[in-house]
């Protein structure tokens, strides 16, 4: 994956619109709310933990404190659970005050290669008008993408993909996103 955009500067870009970004808000709110689960846990297990050490000092059984790591262990495996839930929307919405690149070049499809993931259908780029890599992103579905190079007006942005071919959403940004991204699963089937 070529995550970065050759000669981005010398790009012609644009801003996020507000309704972009606050689809982006959106999602990250919704994570939030996933979130709040490992949130409690953590503090909890921490508060159990703190509470242990403590009581150990001040009353008999001193060695009580010797159940304290557990909980610790406990503590720290939901503060991993709620960093790993929270990065990708944070870098997401940073994501988002970057600009949205608008190429007039070529979009070109490609099947997996030696270099893929193993679920990797295949990849997706952008090229100048001379043909020359601009920017790739590995894909990932259930067939796999067909070889095929097509002229088109791009709009893509480095982390999220290709927002826009010749001016229709290629549905990296939907159009609109429910309060706290709830129920996004089954519309997405549809």
């Amino acid at each position: 994956m070529n995550g970065r955009v050759r000669l981005g500067r010398h790009l012609a870009g644009r801003p996020w619109t507000e309704r972009e970004r606050e689809i982006v808000w959106r999602g990250l709110t919704g994570r939030f709310a996933i979130a709040v689960e490992p949130l409690l846990g953590m503090l909890f297990f921490a508060a159990l933990t703190w509470g242990i050490v403590w009581r150990a000092r001040v009353a008999k059984p001193h060695d009580l404190w010797i159940l304290a790591p557990v909980f610790g262990i406990m503590a720290a495996g939901f503060a991993i659970y709620l960093v790993a839930l929270l990065v990708a929307p944070f870098i997401a919405y940073a994501q988002t005050f970057k600009p949205i690149y608008v190429l007039d070049g070529y979009v070109r499809y490609r099947g997996p290669d030696d270099f893929s993931e193993p679920t990797a259908s295949g990849y997706v780029a952008v090229l100048f008008d001379d043909s020359q890599l601009c920017c790739e992103w590995e894909c990932f579905g259930k067939q796999l993408v067909p070889n095929a190079t097509v002229p088109a007006l791009v709009e893509f942005s480095e982390y999220g993909g290709i927002h826009k071919i010749d001016g229709k959403s290629t549905g990296v940004l939907p159009e609109e996103l429910p309060t706290l991204a709830i129920g996004i699963s089954q519309k997405m089937r549809k």
